[in-house]
């Protein structure tokens, strides 16, 4: 287990692939810690460097108290990513991480040369929504939510499967604060004006069956910025890379074709 140490946060990240390969870095979603790629990064080339962390609040990061900013969020992962030396990366964010993806781009273009959003959006939801969620994860913890997100994650066939159980623990045993915190920071972000300044290689993935983020919701998100792509992945809904790895993983290996990480 590697930590980096940023002085008032110690944030857990992993690294894969090759130490001197070009870098990839992964944010996940709200509720899941880096394991959420375990499926999809040994299906893409081991000649890269692949990145991911927790972010505050998730898995086996520092969990402060909420609530937390997306200010701070994009802070955190800004930080690390100077820690680990990283430049131009391709950063691949997920939901809460596809928020990050954007801000990050936006303040820090030098360590962000593309971005795939997956299940993203400039806006996710309304401010009264998150709070309702914060109100209950501060009453009754994240156990009453547990049931509505696995329907809003994932498709009606996967929730039948065995492989729900895991996910929801790992949406359950996320810190409460580290879960509230993030909600407010969601709750705090629109930005529809700044994406819209982007000009950098971008692709969209969804999932058809996607509850958090719905299709169009992206393609809104996506028209925002000259030259993005979307790609959709049917049968899947706001976790693809959980339930369709290989289709997944086979995106992502074109567009980092496309973007000049790998060579033909």
């Amino acid at each position: 287990m590697q930590i980096a140490d940023l002085g008032d946060i110690r944030l857990h990240y992993r690294i894969d692939g090759t130490p001197k390969g070009a870098p990839v870095v992964f944010s996940n979603s709200l509720g899941t810690d880096l394991r959420l790629w375990d499926q999809v990064i040994p299906l893409l080339p081991p000649s890269l460097k692949y990145i991911r962390y927790d972010r505050r609040g998730h898995g086996l990061s520092d969990t402060p108290p909420a609530p937390y900013s997306m200010g701070q969020l994009i802070r955190d992962t800004e930080r690390l990513l100077d820690h680990l030396g990283v430049t131009d990366c391709l950063f691949v964010g997920l939901s809460i991480g596809g928020m990050i993806a954007q801000g990050l781009a936006v303040k820090r273009p030098d360590l962000i040369r593309a971005m795939v959003l997956s299940n993203t959006a400039a806006k996710i939801a309304t401010p009264d929504i998150w709070r309702d969620r914060i109100a209950t994860v501060e009453t009754h913890g994240i156990e009453p939510l547990a049931d509505p997100v696995m329907e809003r994650w994932f498709s009606p066939d996967f929730r039948k499967t065995p492989a729900l159980t895991a996910w929801r623990h790992m949406l359950t045993r996320t810190p409460a604060a580290g879960y509230a915190g993030c909600c407010a920071a969601i709750a705090g972000t629109d930005f529809y004006t700044t994406t819209a300044t982007l000009r950098l290689p971008t692709l969209g993935i969804g999932g058809d069956h996607d509850g958090s983020t719905p299709p169009d919701l992206m393609r809104e998100t996506l028209a925002l910025i000259p030259g993005a792509r979307f790609e959709l992945l049917r049968g899947t809904g706001h976790l693809p890379c959980v339930e369709a790895p290989e289709a997944y993983a086979a995106l992502l290996t074109d567009f980092l074709r496309s973007t000049g990480h790998i060579t033909p």
